[in-house]
């Protein structure tokens, strides 16, 4: 059975067998049958974890544990609203940490973090907060909506995203466009966070 815990770029989760590179948490999402409930999150920590650490071993969606989200990459978890592991990604969670830092010029810590986060992601009805700006001042890592489409953001231009990849890279565009990454994620990346991209987004251009 296909499990309802892949997430895309838009905010909604989906049942894909494609895994991802990433997974990720929120709290305890799903029922005893491992399907997906109404809640997307049960606190505000939504964190991007790595699929492997040490030898810790979880078999998704256990009843009574979290639930495993999963990514295509590290951007598609920040378009979401994620940040890294404190825990599994000390030093993804260190460099983000300090481009927070340096976009706000106060010193982060996690809890404001996260609550700054969650009003510029989700609203209450759980549609994602999306907002508008100019295409060229787009960071590397950002996600935008182009023709109806979630595209990553990369010097090479902007990519198609599908669960399974990114196509080619197009030209970007000129003018407005919608936003898909929350603002303080963009302002972590204007200042030197660098996220791990999906090898589709990253190999030689076909």
């Amino acid at each position: 059975m296909t499990l309802q815990n892949r997430v895309l770029p838009t905010g909604e989760i989906r049942a894909i067998p494609a895994r991802g590179t990433f997974t990720g948490n929120r709290g305890v999402l799903h029922d005893d049958q491992r399907r997906l409930g109404t809640a997307r999150w049960r606190h505000k920590a939504w964190i991007t974890c790595a699929l492997q650490f040490k030898d810790f071993h979880r078999v998704p969606m256990t009843p009574g544990r979290w639930t495993e989200l999963f990514f295509l990459d590290e951007a598609v978890a920040l378009a979401a609203g994620h940040r890294p592991c404190a825990y599994c990604r000390r030093p993804a969670f260190t460099a983000w940490r300090e481009a927070w830092t340096k976009a706000t010029g106060v010193r982060a810590f996690a809890p404001d973090m996260d609550a700054c986060l969650h009003k510029a992601r989700v609203r209450r009805d759980r549609s994602q907060v999306r907002h508008a700006a100019a295409a060229d001042s787009l960071p590397e890592g950002a996600f935008l909506l182009w023709q109806d489409r979630p595209h990553l953001v990369t010097a090479r231009g902007i990519h198609p995203y599908s669960p399974e990849g990114y196509g080619a890279p197009l030209t970007r565009p000129e003018g407005m466009v919608t936003v898909l990454t929350p603002e303080p994620t963009i302002a972590a990346l204007r200042h030197g966070f660098r996220p791990e991209l999906h090898q589709s987004a990253t190999g030689p251009a076909s």
